[in-house]
């Protein structure tokens, strides 16, 4: 938009490009240039989906997963473990009676963080000290469920007790001085083990890393989120291009449980750009953007209702509007709670806008933003109207 204004030419660059900037490039409002070789001549990156069903996991590490890393280590190369969660494990759960560890202030469960001995609420910053006894029931068999960074850092550290393993991630650096550190360690090419969230993914150029391990892609699959196989997507291609950036090919090696999903198929075996077709097509039968255009009004409230309370009169508000100014092809859906109704101890509703074409929602939402401030009811929420949400939650 600044670029227009100012009549200036401006470049996005992206190996992942959004669905919506593709869809501009098809339909000529962006022009699309490709990079078709890899920077000095570097090849590709093979890829590998690693069906995990029925096998045994080692704090989420398969026994195939372990020997190539051997096999690359031994070889004198880096590997990079990815898994995208912080802390040891994201449940802390009572073997007895089923207790779980979940937030005071959200509908969440709190994560366990080993080294410092801490449950930790990674949506709203509610720390606690980890129980030794469960606070429901009073017995000690507290188990930690699931794996994050701290965990498979933990097991490598074991499994390869002859290389350094180097965690990369929010909690590992937040100290100054700490990433350079880290980075400086891997800067001077011996065989050792990254292991990191998102942090990894792009902007890195570890020329000795010739394997990429994804221990976990099935999330983004099957998310109640539409734009989570994309993101999924992007993060996969993203984490792959540190593998293989050199004279040496890397390989990727993907665990997964749904080793013959058809995105998970074609991203893969394809590249990203047939996946991102394939994805604009399910948009495109769905009524999904770039095919449609999104409005949602958010609302929070300290108490449960009063968030609903205020979208319901927003949504009757906005079906009276559409009367009045002979609108079509809007559709209202909700209000429903948010899909993480209580977050940092307000409770969280939303309603949303969905319409075929820009003008009229735009000229529906002009009119009803100034009935929304004269409501009574919005003084007690704090609300929002987000155009175009990034995401639903």
């Amino acid at each position: 938009m600044r670029a227009r204004q100012d009549d200036v030419p401006i470049v996005l660059g992206s190996a992942t490009p959004s669905l919506e900037s593709l869809h501009n490039a098809h339909a000529g409002r962006y022009g699309l240039l490709r990079l078709t070789q890899r920077a000095g001549g570097a090849k590709p990156p093979r890829f590998l989906r690693l069906d995990i069903k029925s096998r045994p996991l080692d704090s989420g590490i398969s026994a195939p997963l372990q020997q190539a890393i051997a096999q690359t280590l031994e070889a004198g190369q880096q590997v990079l473990v990815f898994l995208n969660r912080r802390g040891f494990a994201p449940t802390l759960l009572c073997h007895d009676c089923g207790w779980i560890s979940t937030c005071p202030r959200c509908d969440a469960r709190m994560t366990v963080h080993q080294r410092s001995n801490e449950l930790r609420c990674h949506h709203c910053g509610h720390v606690e000290r980890r129980p030794a006894n469960c606070p429901k029931c009073d017995m000690v068999d507290l188990r930690p469920l699931g794996t994050g960074t701290e965990r498979a850092e933990e097991r490598l550290e074991i499994l390869f007790p002859q290389y350094p393993v180097l965690r990369i991630d929010r909690d590992s650096t937040s100290r100054k001085g700490a990433m350079d550190k880290l980075f400086n360690t891997i800067q001077r090419g011996e065989p050792c083990l990254l292991v990191g969230t998102q942090m990894l993914a792009k902007g890195h150029h570890f020329p000795r890393v010739t394997l990429v391990a994804i221990l976990d892609a099935d999330g983004g699959l099957f998310s109640a989120d539409f734009r989570a196989s994309e993101r999924m997507a992007q993060l996969i291609v993203q984490v792959a291009g540190r593998a293989g950036r050199a004279e040496e090919p890397g390989t990727v090696i993907i665990q997964t449980h749904l080793a013959e999903h058809p995105l998970l198929v074609q991203l893969t075996e394809q590249g990203y750009f047939a996946f991102a077709e394939q994805a604009l097509s399910e948009r495109r039968a769905a009524g999904l953007p770039p095919f449609a255009h999104l409005a949602l009004l958010r609302g929070e409230a300290h108490k449960p209702g009063q968030a609903e309370d205020f979208l319901d009169q927003a949504c009757d508000e906005a079906e009276h509007l559409l009367e009045e100014l002979q609108l079509s092809g809007i559709e209202l859906l909700g209000p429903v709670p948010a899909p993480m109704e209580r977050r940092a101890g307000r409770y969280r509703a939303q309603l949303l806008l969905q319409a075929n074409a820009r003008a009229p929602l735009h000229r529906l939402m002009s009119v009803w933003l100034q009935r929304l401030e004269q409501f009574p009811g919005g003084r007690a929420v704090r609300w929002s109207l987000d155009v175009d949400p990034i995401d639903l939650f």
